[in-house]
């Protein structure tokens, strides 16, 4: 580690303790990643090896660059550039002049307060913002999807932001896939950015379980930083789905009665209108909300003319 020096410690990942530093030859400031690792003898954690690994793969300007790999003291150090805001963090920002929205996030940043306020003056996120986040989040997951990887974790604290621009990072859970579809674990993507097949207990899926958290966050941004479907268990979070976008049967959705977790005695909602949910309701929000119906875990990346404007 002689070779950079650590500033403070700003969070932690998937797999361990990240800290901001800096590169004594060149004074470049980056982002250490520490390995967490569960015991001595057992080496580096599968999940940091599988970041390693598609990481030095990924070289595009919507996904975060691993610059360097450092072993020493029996530690593994993954050093990515360096991004000290996240979306979700960016959000609450843009917002904190307003109370209502504090339980959002944390307010343990103050660091970020007085440089986004000072040139957005908490006016929140408009159209043109959001559009532009939305299409390089999907620039940065065609990419992905395109290389064969998933993702698997997306939410707005994997989302980094620097003068407002946003790069994929995280991937602890992400793997690359094949066809046909491999059988893979349920456990996986922050409980409010799951998808229903994920819920539901499916262990095959593709690039639609990253399209479903893309819809999320997208409609996140537009509800002034409130989570569309915010549950705090996994059937609250299924139930939250079914009472927006109706309770999914096999006319619809061909195969659902067959998921794992899928019970016939589920109550039996009706969709509503996305935009009585998203009071700013957009025409982008509509396809959010059609695209959600028609969901079923056989969609790609989306490419629509709304967001190539």
């Amino acid at each position: 580690m002689e070779n950079y020096a650590k500033l403070e410690k700003v969070g932690e990942g998937t797999y361990g303790v990240v800290y901001k530093a800096r590169d004594i030859n060149t004074g470049r400031i980056v982002a250490l990643k520490k390995i967490r690792l569960e015991a001595e003898d057992e080496g580096v954690p599968s999940t940091a090896i599988r970041e390693i690994s598609l990481l030095k793969e990924l070289k595009d300007d919507n996904v975060v660059a691993l610059l360097d790999i450092v072993h020493a003291d029996s530690k593994l150090y993954l050093v990515f550039e360096f991004l000290d805001m996240d979306l979700k963090r960016y959000i609450f920002v843009r917002f904190s002049n307003k109370p209502q929205y504090y339980h959002v996030y944390p307010p343990n940043i103050p660091r970020y307060m007085e440089t986004v306020n000072s040139k957005n003056g908490n006016r929140g996120l408009d159209k043109q913002l959001i559009k532009k986040f939305t299409y390089q989040l999907l620039a940065g997951l065609r990419y992905c999807h395109g290389h064969r990887i998933l993702h698997r974790d997306l939410k707005p604290q994997n989302l980094t932001d620097t003068d407002e621009n946003l790069k994929l990072a995280d991937f602890g859970l992400a793997r690359a896939f094949g066809i046909p579809l491999r059988t893979y674990t349920h456990e996986v993507v922050t409980l409010w950015y799951r998808s229903p097949e994920v819920l539901l207990g499916s262990r095959h899926y593709s690039t639609a379980i990253d399209m479903w958290s893309v819809g999320c966050i997208v409609a996140e941004m537009v509800m002034h930083g409130q989570p569309l479907f915010p549950g705090d268990s996994e059937i609250d979070q299924i139930f939250k789905i079914f009472r927006l976008l109706g309770t999914p049967n096999e006319e619809i959705w061909p195969g659902v009665s067959q998921l794992p977790d899928y019970k016939e005695t589920f109550p039996r909602w009706s969709a509503v209108e996305l935009s009585q949910t998203v009071r700013e309701s957009t025409h982008k929000v509509w396809i959010l909300s059609r695209q959600a119906r028609s969901h079923p875990p056989h969609t790609s990346t989306i490419s629509q003319p709304e967001f190539s404007e």
